[in-house]
């Protein structure tokens, strides 16, 4: 459905008479290492369901936002969650992989549906070992395997024999894909090394040096995030290593990571991988600037972020389709459980919210949604893309979420 059906949609079913409010949880990074993408992801679920509330809301419900500012701390989140449930939330986006993984057990126990786009376990895109967790977009496993077939394509179509250097943050987010990677190497018979960046990520200057001058790397994977990847432009720069052969996974390219990384001319060649459209061209994005102006306000300055931004709104726009098809499958009234909205979830197909986004299915037990990336690429002027929208090597990684869904239940 395009953002003007769903917000169409929205409005018809309007009832002064059975209005009521349904409350939502957001968590995001406003403070800390990741802020640089919290603000710009928070603003726009913010600002998308504002747009929705001012048309009507949900069957003439209004949705109201609870929102917790993580600082991408695990106690902060864990405290922010009870906050969130006390409140009536019916479901609850997270944010950050160690957060996801501390909060899931609570979310199946208490039946209150969470997200994690573009982040946390990559094996919760199985539903039916993982009935309350949604990916909805890319996990890292996803993001790995469209990761390895972009640099097959780069390199000729062949990786047997190439040497290919994993670059990744140190923690629990930055070690996800790493299994994914190394079966691929075992699969396609290239030779991997791995160079993990401790916390914080501001120092990467030895491993840019040994992935250009001791390993010789062919190709780049990195999987970085916060302020960390616009220190790895630099450092490969510096290194002399041609950043036309790196490829990051989805936090490491965004308008912020290039500026500080020394800017456009600087960076034409840098490659990475998204799962929400890139730049203004969309018609949701002209909605909530014609709401700005109608209100008389400026717009936010992460509004142009688009890389976060967009994300952002994409987030919304799923919490708001998965919680109208729970009103609506009930009858229309807002009295809903967060079972109903796990199955509001489950009942998004082709969703693309006017083309910002791929073909959305979470129906059928792929509550990741297909695992669709496309890969863009730095210019003098901003991102191009490289590539169409497609899926990295899904038959591994699929079978890989079985088996490790399977493991852990």
């Amino acid at each position: 459905m395009t953002a003007a059906g769903v917000l169409a949609a929205a409005v018809a079913s309007f009832t002064a008479a059975n209005a009521a409010e349904i409350v939502i949880g957001q968590m995001t990074d406003r403070t800390g290492i990741t802020a640089n993408v919290g603000n710009p992801v928070g603003d726009a679920v913010q600002d998308y369901v504002r747009l929705v509330n001012k048309k009507g809301g949900v069957n003439g419900h209004t949705i109201r936002v609870v929102e917790i500012d993580n600082q991408y701390k695990v106690p902060i989140a864990i405290e922010g969650y009870q906050r969130i449930k006390s409140e009536g939330a019916v479901l609850v986006g997270l944010f950050g992989t160690p957060v996801t993984q501390a909060l899931t057990a609570d979310l199946e126990k208490d039946q209150i549906p969470g997200t994690s786009p573009g982040f946390g376990t990559a094996a919760s895109a199985d539903g039916e070992n993982y009935p309350y967790l949604f990916p909805a977009a890319a996990s890292y496993w996803s993001q790995a395997g469209g990761a390895v077939e972009f640099a097959r394509q780069r390199l000729g179509g062949d990786l047997k024999g190439k040497k290919i250097a994993y670059l990744f943050f140190d923690n629990p987010a930055g070690r996800e894909g790493l299994p994914v990677i190394r079966k691929l190497a075992e699969v396609e018979g290239y030779e991997l090394q791995e160079f993990p960046v401790p916390s914080p990520g501001i120092e990467m200057d030895n491993q840019a040096r040994d992935i250009a001058r001791r390993f010789r790397a062919d190709f780049v994977i990195s999987h970085l995030f916060g302020r960390a990847p616009s220190v790895q432009l630099q450092a490969l720069r510096r290194a002399g290593f041609p950043l036309e052969k790196v490829v990051s996974f989805v936090w490491g390219q965004s308008e912020a990571d290039i500026e500080a990384g020394g800017g456009y001319a600087e960076n034409v060649g840098y490659n990475g991988i998204q799962f929400a459209g890139v730049g203004d061209d969309f018609e949701v994005r002209r909605e909530i600037e014609a709401m700005y102006k109608e209100e008389g306000q400026d717009l936010p300055d992460t509004f142009d972020s688009t890389v976060f931004y967009n994300r952002g709104l994409l987030i919304g726009a799923l919490h708001v389709q998965a919680v109208r098809n729970a009103v609506e499958a009930n009858g229309g009234s807002a009295d809903i459980t967060g079972t109903d909205v796990r199955d509001g979830f489950r009942a998004i197909k082709e969703f693309k919210l006017g083309e910002l986004v791929p073909p959305l299915n979470l129906a059928g037990g792929d509550h990741e949604g297909g695992g669709w990336v496309r890969v863009f690429t730095v210019t003098k002027d901003g991102f191009e893309p490289a590539t169409d929208w497609f899926k990295g090597y899904r038959d591994v990684v699929f079978e890989m979420i079985k088996e490790e869904a399977a493991k852990q239940n």
